[in-house]
């Protein structure tokens, strides 16, 4: 799929203000990654907190993964590696969240109890800190956006965030599945805003694949 990609005023439109904190997560996964056993997980794979009946948490290195809530799937977060995932919730008995790979990616994986001990060793509060609150920030950030805002408004938002994933995830998922598998907006609501946006020249999409946004009005009248 060639075409070309268009990107402007991306940095002063997204909504997400919490700074990743990369130095501290490469702390963190230098330390625990020699503890942790590497896997090849499908494209698609849901991976649970559990496994062999032990609460486990996961390393990506690389890919970008999603966030889901069980019950209804909806995802909550998406991220790209480094990441760690299943640190935030670590005293959970029960994980209300998976892990779905969103494409081929590089993952290992720990027991809870182990990267307890590892933290505890090497003293990593401070990265761990960071870590927790950078995750909080960014569940927050998503229930704000998608529980206080208009439909156009939450749509404007995922497609600016939709152009801040890597390019390989970003040509393997439609526009309007991105936004509907992170909110509750219709799909015909979300298909008519897109064909308006589309005809008005704020987006390009091919075969539904968004490939460049430019000047999104910040209301839609």
């Amino acid at each position: 799929m060639k075409s070309k990609i268009f990107v402007e005023n991306i940095t002063q439109s997204v909504p997400v203000s919490t700074a990743k904190p990369l130095v501290h997560i490469q702390k963190l996964m230098d330390c625990i990654s020699p503890y942790a056993e590497i896997f090849t997980p499908s494209r698609g794979e849901a991976l649970r907190y559990i496994y062999n009946n032990k609460r486990v948490c996961y390393l990506l290195h690389e890919g970008n993964v999603t966030l889901h809530r069980r019950g209804d799937g909806m995802i909550l977060n998406s991220e790209k590696g480094p990441f760690l995932l299943g640190v935030s919730n670590l005293q959970t008995q029960h994980p209300h969240l998976y892990v779905r790979a969103s494409e081929n990616v590089k993952i290992s994986r720990i027991s809870a109890e182990r990267i307890s001990l590892v933290i505890e060793k090497e003293q990593l509060w401070e990265s761990l800190c960071h870590l927790i609150i950078y995750t909080a920030s960014r569940i927050y950030e998503h229930c704000t956006v998608i529980s206080q805002l208009s439909s156009y408004e939450i749509i404007r938002i995922q497609l600016l965030e939709l152009m801040q994933e890597s390019e390989r995830f970003r040509m393997n998922v439609t526009a309007a599945n991105y936004i509907q598998d992170r909110t509750y907006l219709s799909r015909s609501g979300i298909m008519r805003i897109l064909s308006r946006l589309r005809e008005d020249g704020h987006i390009e999409l091919q075969r539904g694949v968004l490939l460049g946004v430019s000047n999104l009005p910040v209301k839609c009248s």
